[in-house]
This record gives C-alpha cells, sequence and structure tokens, in this order.
C-alpha cells in the first residue's frame, strides 16, 4: 500500500518539529575563516536586523551572506508559509569546501602554490517563539 503525501497546510507546526527554511550556497570562491568573521554578527539575531548588520559591515562576505538570508526569506514565505516579520537566523554556518592549488613561479627557478580556497554556507531561519 503507497503512502499518500498529505497536502501542505498553513500549520508552522509539521509533525510535531517546528518548520525551517534553509537556503545554502555552495563552491562560494571566499574562503570559511572570512565567511565566518560576518556569520557570528547575524546568529540569533532577527531577519530585518541582520540584514541592516550585513548591508553596513565592510566585508568581502557581507553580500555574499546578504543574498543567502534574502533567499532562505523567501523560501520560507512562498515554501513555507511562514511570516517573514516573526525568523529568526536560527542557524548559520560556512564549511570549508574544494580548494583550488596553482603555482607562482618565484625566483631561482622556485614555484610556490597558490590556494583558492571555497566555502559552502548554510542558513537556516525559523519563526521567534
Amino acid at each position: 500500500m503507497a503512502k499518500t503525501k498529505k497536502p501542505n497546510t498553513n500549520s508552522k507546526m509539521e509533525g510535531g518539529l517546528q518548520v525551517e527554511a534553509r537556503a545554502v550556497l555552495k563552491y562560494a570562491r571566499i574562503s570559511a575563516r572570512k565567511v565566518k568573521i560576518v556569520i557570528d554578527l547575524i546568529k540569533n539575531k532577527k531577519v530585518g536586523d541582520a540584514l541592516v548588520i550585513l548591508k553596513t559591515t565592510p566585508k568581502a562576505a557581507s553580500p555574499i551572506v546578504e543574498k543567502l538570508v534574502k533567499s532562505a526569506m523567501a523560501n520560507a514565505e512562498n515554501n513555507h508559509n511562514l511570516n517573514v516579520d516573526d525568523l529568526v537566523v536560527s542557524e548559520i554556518y560556512a564549511n570549508q569546501g574544494p580548494t583550488i592549488k596553482r603555482i607562482e613561479p618565484r625566483a631561482q627557478g622556485r614555484a610556490y602554490r597558490i590556494r583558492k580556497r571555497s566555502s559552502h554556507i548554510t542558513v537556516v531561519l525559523r519563526e521567534a517563539k
């Protein structure tokens, strides 16, 4: 007997678990170390406050994380019927992605290795209690 999927209702709780909206960016060409400085600023903040912080932070990772938070907000609103005004950045983390290795010529025939790092960034939004 095949299980039938129940239709998505407007309830915020599914099966006793709180609904969360997430957005993931993979292979971002910025090191996870630089991203972690920015994401620590917005952890456990309301989404509106987080966007203001990201807009005013002069770091290279700020526009990347801002775009990702906006994507997670859109996912919450469109896919899970959550109220955008009540959302909180419950989880946000950056993991190390693959490293592209390049060679730079140096003096006396030597070669130095250049490591171009990347990262995988994940944002999880939940409604405030």
